[in-house]
């Protein structure tokens, strides 16, 4: 990723409060080390962090004590906020990777029909027709891969066909389900992380609850981050496959 760090979109404030930016510095290297584990390869750490600079320092600007925030909670907020929204700017995920989470999804959905259980990923690899070693070099490349993206309610393979940023529903219509759909979709999703094997849930459970990045999970699971990335991978597409039917 080659970011621009484009300041457009942000309104610069008078401060109310003086901020020492260097200090949260660290905060913003923490963030991207979460966020990098849901990007691909080709997105750099050092990346993430300069444009998360540039959302701390526009946080700093308008930071106002009064609202009752901690800094450090409304900070993290737009550093996350600077980061996507150059995130959005690029093709972050390639159309390759897609289509191989995607197999993915389906072997391990098959499997766990046929056997009523996780399936192993030696037995995925050989539903895919392939060693494990080459399985598990898919899962590094389906890294960046979320739970649910745009591309579900399209055909990935039509080019030039119907744009599934037509479903996108108007901010200002009335949605009355919103919020029990949300609701739905959580208690779906804790049901389905229960059912994941114990390794899986504990990565799932060292990320997004402990906020640990890739290297703090390998040291506690004793593998490299690499293979961290690789179980995170897989732990994805084990809730996707899941979840087909609500996604």
């Amino acid at each position: 990723m080659n970011p621009s760090f484009r300041r457009s979109g942000y309104v610069a404030a008078a401060p109310s409060v003086e901020i020492d930016v260097e200090a949260y510095t660290p905060l913003v290297r923490k963030l991207a080390s979460i966020m990098i584990a849901r990007l691909p390869a080709s997105v750099e750490l050092g990346d993430l962090i300069q444009v998360g600079m540039i959302g701390l320092i526009e946080a700093s600007r308008q930071f106002d004590p009064a609202q009752g925030v901690m800094f450090e909670t409304f900070a993290s907020q737009r550093i996350r906020g600077a980061m996507l929204d150059e995130l959005r700017r690029e093709d972050w995920l390639p159309r390759q990777a897609r289509r191989n989470s995607r197999q993915i999804e389906e072997a391990i959905s098959k499997l766990e029909q046929q056997q009523g259980r996780a399936p192993l990923e030696s037995e995925i690899a050989a539903e895919l027709g392939m060693e494990l070693e080459q399985y598990q070099e898919m899962l590094g490349e389906c890294k960046g891969t979320t739970l649910l993206h745009f591309e579900d309610f399209g055909n990935d393979d039509d080019e030039h066909g119907h744009n599934p940023v037509a479903n996108v529903a108007d901010d200002d219509s009335p949605d009355p389900l919103a919020a029990l759909s949300d609701d739905s979709f959580r208690r779906q999703l804790v049901s389905a992380i229960k059912l994941l094997p114990e390794r899986d849930q504990l990565v799932m459970a060292l990320y997004y609850e402990q906020e640990l990045n890739l290297k703090e999970i390998g040291a506690v699971l004793g593998v490299t981050e690499s293979r961290v990335c690789q179980l995170h991978s897989q732990a994805i597409a084990r809730l996707r496959a899941k979840l087909k039917d609500w996604l």
